[in-house]
């Protein structure tokens, strides 16, 4: 098993940028983080080409940074990202000595038909597949651009819930210290699932972003807004 870690750590965890860095700039706590975690939606709709531009402003700022596609980027982003070393897409990483980081990106099936959209049963055998590594650690966060379904998470407009199903149960069932979500922009919230602490920020350009910390061996998860300009 890993071993405990006495050091440090803050992430700044943001997602849905579709092509619009310019707020992330703006983070007040910019200059004292670690690294950069991005839950999904580089780009909307767009090619390797609109993901490096994306990408590249964010590594202007810090080189360390952790990626995955959202349902709004093409599939082969997905393999750009994990030919540059940065993806986190059904990948498990070592974020501390003690924590593990895995994602899930992409979504599941919307009335819009964007580029990256699955079945709940392919988010099911993901997650399964992440677990089986990540679990051996005493610390774990999952990043997934779908939120957990029947959360603060996952609402839109009308009180409708729109989160995966997949997710939830896997929540419910692993319990991981931190899930970090994306997706719905409307639904900006903290929320809990069991003791798994739930953070959609909403989209990068709407001011949300997350300072994912690790202090004497505990994480936490805090949202964060930026005020209007």
């Amino acid at each position: 098993m890993p071993s405990s870690d006495t050091q440090d750590y803050l992430w700044i965890a943001v997602g849905d940028i579709h092509d619009e860095t310019e707020r992330f700039a703006q983070i007040p706590e910019l200059g004292q983080a670690d690294g950069i975690i991005v839950t999904g939606d580089l780009t909307v709709t767009g090619s390797v080409k609109q993901a490096e531009l994306v990408m590249d402003s964010l590594r202007s700022h810090n080189s360390m940074i952790l990626a995955q596609i959202g349902n709004m980027d093409r599939p082969e982003v997905d393999q750009w990202l994990s030919e540059k070393g940065w993806n986190l897409h059904t990948v498990t990483r070592e974020l501390t000595p003690d924590t593990a980081i895995f994602g899930v990106g992409a979504s599941t099936f919307t009335p819009f038909g964007t580029p990256s959209e699955f079945p709940e049963s392919t988010f099911a055998a993901w997650l399964e597949g992440c677990w089986q590594k990540a679990r051996t650690y005493p610390h774990s966060v999952l990043v997934s651009h779908n939120p957990p379904r029947d959360t603060a998470c996952d609402v839109i407009p009308g009180d409708i819930h729109v989160g995966s199903t997949a997710v939830r149960e896997f929540l419910e069932e692993a319990q991981p210290d931190i899930c970090l979500c994306g997706h719905i922009h409307e639904a900006r919230a903290v929320d809990r699932v069991g003791r798994t602490i739930v953070v959609n920020p909403g989209a990068l350009a709407q001011g949300g972003y997350v300072l994912l910390r690790y202090n004497s061996g505990q994480l936490s998860a805090e949202l964060k807004v930026l005020e209007e300009d």
